[in-house]
């Protein structure tokens, strides 16, 4: 059975690591972009991993650029956007595609375990899927979610 330990992703750098490394972990995995109306939401994502990442929390930002180019174009400048402005201390990682036959193979994966509330596909910035600590993914929310209001269903899955 197939769970998110299976994929590997590209760090800014360019460098791939196993999301293996993030095995026994409650996961909150989303498409993020710097440029968007929902981007103050990075605050709230903070607020959670602050919050629960000594219990076994953790979130992974994916900057996409496929929703009317909200993105840098240069990843150096997201992950710089992303401190300087909403503090973000959890890992994000290189520049990827949600969508369409080149999306990313995690997406891929993620978008088939948890369809959008009318379709597969990814329907902006900040879907969110939140992943239990054995790899599997066990919610979708919609990118207009505000990241507080999960903030209960990691909780359950941390005890």
């Amino acid at each position: 059975m197939t769970t998110i330990y299976d994929f590997n992703v590209k760090k800014p750098n360019g460098d791939t690591i196993s999301l293996k490394d993030y095995e026994g972990k409650v996961v909150l995995i989303v498409n993020t972009a710097s440029k968007c109306g929902l981007t103050p939401q990075f605050q709230g994502l903070q607020e959670l991993y602050t919050n629960h990442h000594e219990k076994g929390f953790v979130v992974l930002g994916f900057p996409c650029d496929q929703f009317n180019n909200q993105e840098f174009d240069n990843i150096e400048e997201t992950t710089e956007f992303c401190q300087l402005n909403y503090g973000v201390s959890f890992p994000m990682f290189a520049k990827i595609k949600v969508n369409g036959d080149d999306a990313d193979p995690l997406f891929k994966y993620l978008k088939e375990e948890k369809r959008g509330l009318l379709m597969r596909k990814i329907e902006w910035n900040f879907a969110k899927f939140l992943i239990d600590a054995q790899g599997k993914v066990v919610k979708r929310y919609a990118a207009t979610t505000d990241p507080s209001k999960l903030e209960g269903d990691i909780v359950a899955l941390l005890k």
